[in-house]
């Protein structure tokens, strides 16, 4: 089953995408597959929530998975993060992201 997401990418463009819930995967290689990100930009560390590349503002209220220490310490040191910051890396897609808006952060 697939999820409706809206993502905002770093030029302003808000691209609706559908998101499979049965391959694992999470928003950060979600904006990867969809290209919405240059090469390189986003998911440097490999989802491993060791750099902020995939950061994004979570845009309205869908119930998401508490951050994890990781999260919170990588969060902790970034720029551009504003209280509705997440990694992207660190969310996975679900059933419960149907709806989902989000806008990537600048590049840091």
């Amino acid at each position: 089953m697939d999820v409706s997401i809206k993502i905002t990418d770093r030029e302003g463009i808000t691209h609706q995408v559908d998101a499979p819930t049965d391959m694992n995967m999470n928003i950060m290689e979600l904006v990867r597959a969809y290209e919405l990100a240059p090469e390189g930009t986003i998911g440097i560390c490999g989802g491993m929530a060791m750099c902020a590349s995939c950061q994004c503002y979570v845009l309205n209220d869908v119930a998401l998975p508490e951050k994890g220490d990781d999260e919170e310490a990588m969060l902790s040191e970034a720029f551009h993060v504003k209280p509705n910051s997440r990694l992207g890396c660190q969310i996975h897609i679900t059933e419960d992201l149907e709806g989902l808006e989000i806008e990537l952060a600048p590049e840091s």
